[in-house]
């Protein structure tokens, strides 16, 4: 029997280490086998993990117990214990055949017990059968990583798809209101900064530190003006105040955005997880924490953490950035601004993180500056 040698493409003959102290037995199982397989000799223990642990490692072991120094339960028990022979079947061939012993053979991880003197049929046989064993383990082990491999990549096509998918949708209604650039990436890493700040503060430890929450809510993040597609160009680039009438128009962008997230959901048959979040940013992240936002008129803590953190994120890069309808604010100044809104605007907790986290905020904002 041959057996794969993945390095060339062709086949090799099983590699059989045969470890035993006596050299005549060295002699006679090797004059049996050598036709067949490809025979290593070991006369001790330590010898025979050398040869076990160099490449190319055996395909299969025959292990006498009686040596001096290691004997063969503590070769064998080493050679279970380590990564590159643990699968390497070990087959007894000893002298002592006491059923105690056999049994203490077997606890240790060997395939088969043989015992002395050698029968030469049985010995092929059992041989055969263990390499034919081993053989089909080593191709299911093959398969069953190849098969995680490729849900791995798979995977990670999926994730860039849905990467990719946001930033689209969100590029595309930022290019409604062409000043406003890099704002879609500037207040992903401000949410993603204040969650990872937060995730084991008492109020938010439930949300925050549980599973892949933060990397969502990044990957969310961008869709919070979704909406703006449906807001008509005179009012979304109106350079001075809008009118009551303006204004009312330009909130319904929240339930457009939360609206039209739904609508794909619908359609594609399925709830997303990696767009709820999305939902929860695009209609609540105009709320404010006294309840005087909207769409809903939300207040403190039935304001979902997800708009909580968008809200302050979304504040302060209006802040800094020159927009169509005003300057931009000098970082301090905007700084200023947030924690004036602190417990009106903003939860109270979030905007004294974002306080410890000023200037980390302004280095994202000169990072990704339009």
């Amino acid at each position: 029997m041959n057996m794969p040698d993945d390095a060339l493409g062709v086949t090799r003959k099983p590699v059989v280490l045969v470890v035993d102290d006596t050299p005549e037995n060295l002699t006679l199982v090797n004059e049996l086998l050598k036709d067949q397989y490809k025979v290593k000799l070991a006369n001790n223990g330590e010898r025979a993990i050398r040869l076990s642990l160099s490449d190319p490692i055996p395909d299969i072991i025959l292990l006498d117990v009686m040596m001096p120094g290691l004997d063969g339960y503590e070769v064998c028990r080493r050679l279970k214990a380590h990564d590159r022979t643990v699968h390497v079947p070990v087959i007894f061939l000893t002298a002592m055949s006491k059923g105690e012993d056999e049994a203490m053979g077997m606890a240790l991880g060997a395939v088969d017990y043989i015992t002395k003197p050698i029968n030469e049929s049985v010995l092929k046989a059992r041989i055969k059968n263990h390499l034919d064993l081993k053989l089909m383990r080593d191709f299911l082990l093959d398969q069953n990583h190849f098969l995680l491999s490729e849900v791995t990549r798979r995977t990670q096509q999926i994730t860039a798809l849905q990467e990719v998918t946001v930033f689209v949708l969100a590029s595309l209604a930022e290019t409604r209101d062409n000043e406003t650039g890099n704002h879609i990436r500037r207040t992903q890493h401000y949410v993603r900064l204040l969650a990872e700040t937060l995730r084991h503060h008492p109020r938010f430890a439930y949300f925050l530190n549980v599973g892949d929450t933060i990397e969502q809510l990044f990957k969310s993040a961008p869709l919070h003006d979704i909406g703006k597609v449906g807001i008509p160009d005179h009012i979304l680039m109106k350079p001075g105040p809008l009118t009551r009438e303006e204004f009312e128009i330009m909130k319904t962008h929240t339930t457009l955005g939360r609206d039209s997230i739904i609508k794909a959901e619908s359609e594609l048959g399925i709830e997303l997880p990696f767009l709820k979040y999305a939902k929860e940013i695009a209609h609540s992240h105009q709320e404010k924490w006294d309840g005087s936002g909207y769409p809903q008129g939300l207040s403190g803590d039935a304001i979902p953490i997800s708009a909580r953190l968008m809200a302050l994120a979304d504040v302060y890069d209006a802040l800094v950035n020159e927009r169509v309808y005003k300057p931009r604010f000098a970082h301090g100044e905007a700084v200023r601004i947030i924690m004036e809104g602190k417990g009106s605007h903003f939860d109270p907790d979030i905007a004294d993180a974002f306080q410890q986290l000023e200037k980390e905020f302004n280095n994202i904002a000169l990072l990704y500056a339009d």
